[in-house]
């Protein structure tokens, strides 16, 4: 669907919000011809774009959000070429540790076909992921998924769309939005379209719009971890190696993807009767492997209206416990946490907000843990819904 508004030849979009949607707006829109600033209230990208895994799991998802998926893996391979960053094309494994999670990758497999999902013995999976061999029952490899560095990635192409001349108002809040203007703490910005990709901070921004799209903060424990023997990079090092990132089956219960198995009320039953603590904290438990040798490991989901900065600690031991159960080392001694922070991610009972709620002003949010694997295929729709066809 596309805007009724008509969009000169030569417009100026301004989006506001500089994390992975508000960029994927930018770059698209700049790829397309037109003029581009962005708004953005920070000095730099800090927001959930780099709080994440920085895995893209194209697989895992369903509907819409499988679309922007495929969308977006082509962008980050494009983008990533273009702006000097890297992008792991190693897909993700999916360890099985019961006979009912290897039956839900069995008929996600079938459903999904072989260029999708391939089937692993317990040796193979073990192979690709060093996990404790008991109870590996086994496992799958998921190729469509990528991986960046979620530190590095969105700041990159924020200093590459700056060197194509695309326009950035860091430390620059905007205030109030409307039909061809965006009010900032620097003073008005003429537009012909608007982009909002402002994340969960659009109840600060347009309250009513989030009102209604029931918006809130969903807030994670994350850690980066480096097991014992690990070295300081891939070479050389005598710790696991791991080929790329690493889902469980608290990943499986997730995502969309999986949701039309039959297997998967059973797992989610059995992980919950297995490990009702664990499940109290909403884990979903997956590794993604850093260059330096260390893990992102993460994390656990709880949603309110804030996200207020203190955390509790249970929240860690439950993911460390849990790690070191994967990984078969002692608990409390074989994982060194080198870091640990709240994530923070917009989240709703939808999976993304898209509305246009006056002319030419066009919302575009990812409002779930998925924003990575979606969000630059997201703010390509977006662009066509305005009518910004290049």
């Amino acid at each position: 669907m596309n805007s009724s508004r008509p969009v000169p030849a030569a417009a100026h979009v301004v989006v506001v919000g500089a994390g992975v949607v508000g960029l994927g707006a930018a770059a698209e829109a700049h790829r397309r011809g037109y003029r581009v600033t962005v708004v953005e209230q920070a000095a730099s990208v800090v927001g959930a774009s780099v709080q994440n895994f920085g895995h893209a799991g194209v697989t895992a998802q369903s509907g819409p959000a499988r679309e922007y998926a495929l969308a977006a893996r082509e962008r980050w391979l494009s983008l990533g070429s273009a702006a000097g960053f890297a992008v792991s094309r190693t897909g993700t494994h999916v360890v099985a540790r019961t006979s009912a999670e290897l039956r839900l990758l069995e008929e996600f497999a079938a459903e999904r076909g072989t260029d999708e999902v391939t089937l692993l013995d317990a040796a193979q999976t073990r192979a690709a992921a060093p996990v404790r061999p008991e109870p590996v029952v086994g496992g799958a490899h998921l190729p469509l998924d990528l991986q960046v560095d979620p530190r590095t990635a969105t700041p990159a192409l924020a200093a590459w769309l700056e060197r194509q001349g695309v326009a950035f108002r860091w430390r620059t809040a905007a205030r109030a939005v409307g039909t061809g203007r965006v009010e900032t703490t620097a003073g008005p910005i003429e537009a012909d379209v608007v982009v909002i990709a402002a994340h969960h901070d659009l109840d600060r921004l347009l309250p009513d719009v989030a009102a209604q799209a029931q918006l809130r903060r969903c807030r994670l424990h994350m850690l980066r971890v480096r097991p014992a023997g690990a070295g300081a990079g891939p070479t050389g090092s005598t710790g696991p190696e791991f080929t790329g990132p690493v889902l469980t089956g608290w990943s499986m219960v997730r995502y969309a993807g999986f949701a039309a198995c039959p297997s998967v009320a059973r797992v989610a039953d059995e992980l919950a009767a297995t490990d009702p603590e664990a499940a109290a904290w909403d884990v979903n438990l997956m590794l993604t492997p850093q260059p330096d040798g260390t893990l992102i490991v993460g994390d656990t989901h709880l949603r309110t209206v804030d996200a207020p900065v203190f955390q509790d600690e249970e929240g860690y031991t439950v993911l460390l416990r849990l790690t070191a159960d994967l990984l078969g080392t002692a608990a409390g001694t074989g994982l060194d946490v080198v870091e640990r922070w709240q994530g923070t991610y917009a989240t709703a009972p939808d999976e993304f907000l898209v509305t246009e709620p006056e002319p030419g002003v066009h919302v575009a949010m990812v409002t779930t843990g998925i924003g990575m694997t979606t969000g630059l295929g997201l703010a390509a729709q977006v662009l066509d819904r305005a009518g910004l066809t290049g």
